[in-house]
């Protein structure tokens, strides 16, 4: 996709792309050293296909030379060779609460009782594995492309962890949801829609001085549509 400064967004195409199949498992678990290494090898996956791709004489002449073309940005991360410090954590651990936000609430099969915001995005994922099927060729698993009819609302419940467990703790970002529904909620303004409503919630919490459970929904909610906060369409 073209984006300014002659610049393309590349992200990943095709089954077999810049995405580093299944090779990122243990990180959101994994100690620092073991996630430096996790980088390095997804570096090395991609600079090296970047390389196979405008060098090997295995590739088409003419794919070769269209990708002779393009280099890395040289307006960005110039003081790292022009290659992004971070990797992009697409998904992590989350939070399993009384109450989790699944593919149903999206699509609008079940209704949302506590809605303290709304998404619209498409249930998306990349490839998460690959396998070699019975006839012996390798299977690409896991791509999904969902797009919920109307927006959805977010059950406040999702952001509370399970009462005997903790009792102040509010979590908007690693809520608690099935993977295939954090491929929608996972977008950023989402994520400050909730962060909002969270706060707001915690607020009342420390006012109260009570635990974030007790806090009646329906005071929340006039709190929120007073503050704009769109809760349904």
């Amino acid at each position: 996709d073209p984006i300014p400064n002659h610049k393309t967004d590349v992200n990943n195409h095709g089954p077999f792309s810049t995405d580093n199949i299944g090779m990122n498992y243990d990180y959101p678990e994994a100690s620092y050293k073991r996630r430096t290494d996790i980088i390095e090898e997804h570096t090395s996956y991609q600079k090296g296909l970047l390389w196979f791709l405008v060098s090997d004489p295995a590739v088409p002449e003419d794919i070769r030379e269209k990708m002779s073309h393009w280099g890395y940005s040289r307006d960005e991360f110039s003081d790292n060779g022009h290659w992004p410090h971070q990797i992009y954590v697409r998904e992590a651990r989350r939070m399993v609460g009384d109450f989790v936000m699944t593919e149903n609430e999206v699509l609008g099969r079940t209704p949302v009782e506590q809605s303290v915001g709304m998404g619209s995005y498409t249930m998306d994922s990349h490839n998460v594995q690959r396998y070699i099927k019975p006839d012996g060729f390798v299977q690409n698993e896991g791509d999904i492309g969902v797009h919920p009819e109307d927006p959805y609302q977010i059950d406040m419940r999702a952001l509370l962890p399970s009462r005997d467990e903790c009792s102040n703790l509010l979590v908007p970002v690693c809520l608690s949801c099935s993977h295939i529904a954090f491929g929608s909620i996972r977008m950023e303004p989402v994520f400050m829609i909730l962060g909002q409503s969270a706060a707001t919630l915690a607020v009342m919490a420390l006012e109260e001085e009570g635990a974030i459970h007790d806090i009646p929904y329906e005071k929340l909610r006039q709190q929120l549509l007073e503050d704009g906060q769109v809760l349904q369409q």
